[in-house]
């Protein structure tokens, strides 16, 4: 597939136009939005949609593969080893201070569950085909940089970083219990569980309204990033250049696993995916528990206002082009 028709697929499918019209009725400071509510029930939809899914998929997969365990290893490397590169590439380009720092990095080694949802819809809408499997590396590539990020910021400034055994469980159960990561891998355990018998009696639920709960999903993803935007009048250059390089530089690297584990075109670029996104989810939430002293306006516009809407919009078809020409 060529690059500019997979470019043109991708935007003016129906979920990235309502992801535009969300910016620009937020710009346009239109009264539209969507309930505190209905969003938070669009959240639950999609992560127990794609887990279910993804955990009915793979009982018919058979046994575990040793290219199952590469990938789940390599996610978890990948994780644990980006926000130390993150923080390396601020430090050299920016002024920011460090527990700023280490907080974005920790954004940029976790992932994006929204991302991944847009990316598998996407791949379906092409009709790429995808292991299903992907659902559990996305489950374990999320704590893996909170970790990072807060071993970065205890080196480089430990007085800002919560300390004592009381703030260290805290921190622990946020991880453990997110919200997003606790109900995607129990739904896919479930889907495991239930397998294609359960998969059927939930295909009305989970399956058919898939594409519509996503669309207005992302339009109020839409006006939260518009929300955002009056933040980006005190980023510099450099650092709204590194919310577009670094998701590029991952996803590379992602392409680089891919081609040496041997993954198809499908599952590499969900690979890519994860490695090039950036949570504004779970790491925010864990980053203002342990590191309060670093700026939320600056880690949580950069992800959300800058690499999530280039990574929906260009990056998911940039992915899978590269994808096409090195996996093929």
């Amino acid at each position: 597939m060529e690059f500019l028709s997979i470019i043109t697929q991708n935007l003016l499918s129906p979920a990235i136009l309502f992801f535009a019209l969300g910016i620009l009725a937020g710009w346009l400071k239109s009264d539209l939005t969507v309930p505190e509510s209905i969003s938070r029930y669009l959240s639950i939809y999609l992560m127990m949609s794609i887990g279910f899914k993804g955990g009915a998929a793979i009982v018919g997969t058979g046994a575990i593969t040793l290219t199952l365990v590469l990938v789940l290893v390599a996610g978890l490397a990948m994780s644990f080893l980006q926000p130390f590169a993150a923080f390396g590439l601020l430090k050299a380009t920016t002024r920011l201070d460090a527990p700023t720092q280490a907080a974005v990095a920790g954004h940029y080694g976790s992932v994006s569950i929204v991302t991944f949802v847009t990316a598998v819809s996407f791949l379906g809408q092409a009709g790429v085909g995808y292991e299903s499997y992907m659902v559990a590396v996305l489950s374990l590539m999320e704590a893996p940089a909170i970790l990072s990020a807060l071993f970065i910021a205890h080196r480089v400034a430990p007085e800002t970083v919560a300390s004592g055994k009381q703030a260290s469980g805290r921190l622990l159960r946020e991880i453990l219990t997110n919200g997003a990561i606790l109900l995607l891998f129990g739904s896919f355990i479930i889907g495991m569980l239930s397998g294609k018998a359960g998969l059927e009696k939930m295909e009305g639920f989970l399956v058919t309204p898939f594409q519509g709960i996503l669309a207005l999903f992302l339009l109020d993803m839409g006006l939260m990033v518009a929300r955002q935007l009056h933040h980006m009048k005190s980023f510099s250059l450099p650092l709204a250049a590194f919310g577009l390089y670094m998701p590029l530089l991952g996803a590379s690297a992602g392409l680089l696993i891919a081609r040496l584990i041997g993954l198809d075109v499908g599952t590499g670029t969900l690979f890519m995916v994860l490695c090039g996104s950036a949570s504004y989810i779970a790491v925010p939430a864990a980053m203002r528990l342990a590191l309060p002293e670093a700026k939320a306006a600056i880690y949580l516009p950069l992800s959300l206002a800058i690499t999530f809407p280039f990574n929906i919009s260009l990056g998911i078809p940039l992915y899978l082009w590269a994808a096409e020409m090195v996996l093929k």
